[in-house]
């Protein structure tokens, strides 16, 4: 029985234990707050303006049994994945551009955050997964550019608004937030426009001391500039701004009375006209043309009660029989009224309309001029006239003597394009002919002296159409409305150096088609590159300074202006470029002409040799041996590079001595540098070369003066510094045996020495003699040394 409860309590057991065994806690992320780049990217904020592919955070967690974690991320359904996160390291990556005032007008109302987005990040250990919504929000940027609500537009002002009035409000707002947001108005050129804005409120006025006119201007046009306070965007302090235009369409006042067009006005009763007639239409129209006020016609004096008016239209009707007509002329005053939209009668203008009686039509039209009939009107005027002008030279008067319909005719002005036309173009017995500018840019007298047209007067509702022409001479006269133009913007020109001064270089042609004065052409040239040339303000001849000498070596390209003006002042500009061609003037030069030099066997050496030319190919140089002595030439050289070297086959002095049989290893060369230019030029310079082999030169200073030869300096160093190295040792010892006697305070006496007189003769040194002291010996070895390297070299 007791074995029996031990076997149960130790089932227990082993079901417990497994139990917690089975046991699994979920993983979890670190918490490390708002302004932390790992742990579960709560409270995380990212500027606007980060950049796509930047690693914004990295998410960071553990499980409690240390298993290995893997990190999600994803957002809402129909919401937009800006960041993808990468499942072992966590690290998150933006993968689209961040827009927050995109981000607020894409918001619905009811899920408006406008500067965040909702994240749904997770961790799991393969058995569990945690899951939590975090909020990023977006950083503003000054990104956005202020837009306006109530621009472009147009509106009308009365020219009669007084100065400082307010006339609009601007409005526009930037989407940004804090400074970038503010926006603040300024007009494009404030100095010169008749308005002036409040930068803060955008209110419009006029400026102070300014006032409209729509006789002068009768519309602006004004810029508005709407800039923000500024903010950073990629690390950088930003601006933004917006323009846009106002238009402002002046209103006109009434301030200007009616006047009548086409006067005088001549009207005519024929003996056949019943009453209600038409005799006339007078035509008047408000001064004020911007905003014209309707016109009312009446008659003031003279129409005896036989004449009626329209009073809207003008026309003037027959009230009874021609037979009962008193009077033969009769000279109305018709009086032309501006009516207020209130009804009221304002200012008016009085003109006379003379009434004939006539008879059938048995008369063509007729043109007069100030001495009677006419059918030739000639006028001298200026060439491009203001359209809309009157040509007030032209008196023509045209007439039909019938009576009523008989009298009533057409005007046509037939004639080149439409320059000019013709008012009235339907007239009743006379009327006074206007001929206005139609096409004021046409009339140009350098398309034509002189216009020619046709006058025609055609009856209208007669049978017979009876008709006249006159014809009109438009002599044009010029003025100078034409700048001088060249034949090209620029021109190239070359000129051989060495040229003589006063040589041509260049012919420039501008041409002016304005007549006289106007038309003749000065040239003269500038320019830092004009030093060296004159021009013939007249023929527009380009030639050097009588003093010049130009030289390609020295400066090849210059380059000026040209400039062509008329008697007013009017001019254009060409741009000249002179290129100075090289000529082959310059022999090539060798740094000396006598060199020496050593050659190694193996080594080569090289000549060189200048050419002061300034282009190929008259500074290419060619080098060539012309002689050599002894005449053996076992010398090759490169005619490119001047390098002189033995034949390919000679690798020792025992092969020279092979093939030259000559015991002096001494050559002289004659070496020719020339030039490829035409002509070519050359020159020649003697090159003694000494042929050495590696092994002479090794060793001793005798080896490194041989090396040395053709180093002056560097030979003069050595020297210098040996006397160097002798004046300290010199020093040293003097200084140490001063040293030495002052410090044994002994007093020698003074010995004479006599020594006795030996013969004397010239003291030669011996070079085999051993020396005494060191410094002796050193010289003895030096000497010993140098007759054994010349011995060797003198073998060849």
């Amino acid at each position: 029985m007791k074995n029996v409860k031990i076997s149960h309590l130790t089932l227990v057991f082993v079901y417990v234990h497994a139990c917690f065994a089975q046991a699994d806690f979920a993983p979890y992320f670190f918490d490390n707050g708002p302004y932390s780049h790992n742990g579960n990217m709560a409270l995380f904020s990212l500027s606007e303006d980060t950049a796509i592919g930047t690693q914004i955070y990295s998410l960071n967690g553990t499980d409690p049994e240390g298993h290995e974690v893997r990190y999600g991320l994803s957002f809402d359904p129909g919401s937009k994945e800006y960041f993808r996160v990468d499942p072992v390291s966590g690290n998150i990556t933006l993968v689209e551009a961040l827009d927050r005032e995109v981000n607020i007008a894409c918001a619905s109302e009811d899920t408006r955050k406008q500067d965040s987005i909702d994240v749904l990040v997770s961790i799991t250990d393969g058995q569990s997964k945690v899951v939590e919504r975090v909020t990023v929000f977006v950083m503003d940027t000054n990104d956005e550019k202020p837009e306006f609500y109530n621009l472009p537009a147009i509106i009308d002002v009365l020219e009669t608004t007084a100065s400082g009035s307010s006339i609009y409000k601007v409005e526009a707002v930037d989407k940004d937030t804090g400074s970038g947001g503010s926006v603040n108005y300024y007009l494009q050129n404030p100095q010169t426009t008749l308005f002036a804005i409040d930068r803060h409120s955008g209110v419009l006025r006029i400026r102070s001391g300014e006032t409209l006119d729509y006789e002068k201007t009768k519309t602006h046009f004004v810029t508005v500039f709407a800039k923000d306070g500024g903010g950073h965007f990629n690390g950088k302090e930003q601006f933004m701004s917006s323009s846009a235009t106002l238009t402002i369409n002046v209103i006109d006042a009434q301030d200007t009375p009616p006047f009548f067009i086409g006067t005088p006005y001549f009207g005519y009763v024929y003996e056949v006209s019943v009453p209600g007639s038409e005799i006339f239409t007078v035509v008047a129209k408000d001064g004020d043309v911007g905003n014209p006020n309707p016109i009312h016609y009446s008659f003031e004096d003279g129409d005896d009660g036989v004449f009626r008016i329209n009073k809207t239209t003008g026309c003037i009707t027959l009230l009874s029989l021609p037979i009962y007509l008193r009077r033969e002329i009769f000279n109305i005053k018709v009086k032309a009224s501006e009516v207020s939209p209130e009804g009221r009668l304002l200012d008016y203008a009085v003109t006379t309309l003379v009434i004939r009686v006539v008879d059938l039509n048995n008369n063509p039209p007729t043109f007069y001029g100030e001495n009677g009939p006419q059918n030739m009107f000639e006028l001298t005027m200026y060439e491009h006239p203001p359209e809309g002008e009157i040509l007030r030279g032209l008196r023509i008067t045209v007439n039909d003597s019938d009576q009523g319909a008989n009298a009533k005719f057409t005007l046509r002005l037939i004639g080149p394009g439409k320059m000019l036309r013709v008012v009235p173009q339907t007239v009743l017995n006379e009327a006074q002919v206007t001929i206005l500018v139609e096409d004021s840019a046409a009339m140009d007298y350098e398309k034509h002296h002189f216009l020619t047209y046709k006058l025609l007067a055609v009856e209208i509702d007669t049978p017979e159409r009876f008709s006249a022409t006159a014809d009109i001479v438009i002599h044009l006269l010029d003025t100078n409305d034409n700048a001088p133009k060249f034949s090209s913007d620029y021109y190239i020109a070359r000129i051989p150096e060495n040229s003589p001064g006063g040589s041509n270089v260049v012919s420039v042609t501008a041409t002016d088609p304005d007549s006289g004065p106007w038309g003749e052409v000065k040239y003269s040239i500038y320019g830092s590159g004009a030093d060296l040339f004159l021009i013939q303000s007249a023929s527009g001849i380009i030639y050097t300074q009588p003093w010049a000498s130009l030289d390609a070596e020295v400066k090849s390209k210059y380059n000026f202006y040209v400039k062509a003006e008329d008697a007013e002042g009017k001019y254009s500009l060409a741009e000249i470029f002179v290129t100075v061609l090289d000529l082959n003037d310059h022999p090539p030069a060798f740094n000396d002409n006598f060199l020496e030099t050593t050659m190694v066997i193996g080594a080569p050496v090289k000549v060189e040799a200048m050419d002061d030319d300034a282009e190929v190919p008259n500074n290419v140089i060619e080098y060539a041996i012309m002689k050599a002595e002894p005449d053996n030439n076992i010398f090759d050289i490169n005619t490119e590079t001047g390098e002189i070297m033995l034949k390919s086959y000679i690798k020792s002095m025992a092969i020279i001595k092979n093939i030259t049989k000559q015991r002096d290893c001494t050559w002289s060369l004659v070496v020719q540098a020339r030039d490829r230019g035409q002509p070519s030029f050359s020159t020649t310079a003697v090159v003694k070369i000494d042929i050495t082999e590696a092994t002479q030169l090794n060793g001793g200073p005798m080896g490194f003066l041989m090396q040395s030869r053709n180093k002056p300096l560097q030979i003069l160093g050595m020297l210098g510094g040996l006397i160097s190295l002798m004046v300290l040792v010199t020093v040293f010892i003097s200084t140490a045996t001063f040293v030495r006697n002052k410090k044994s305070n002994r007093i020698l006496p003074n010995r004479r020495i006599r020594r006795r007189p030996q013969n004397q003769g010239w003291n030669f040194k011996s070079p085999f003699k051993k020396p005494e002291s060191p410094g002796e010996k050193f010289k003895a070895e030096e000497q010993e040394h140098e007759p054994g390297a010349r011995g060797h070299r003198g073998e060849c």
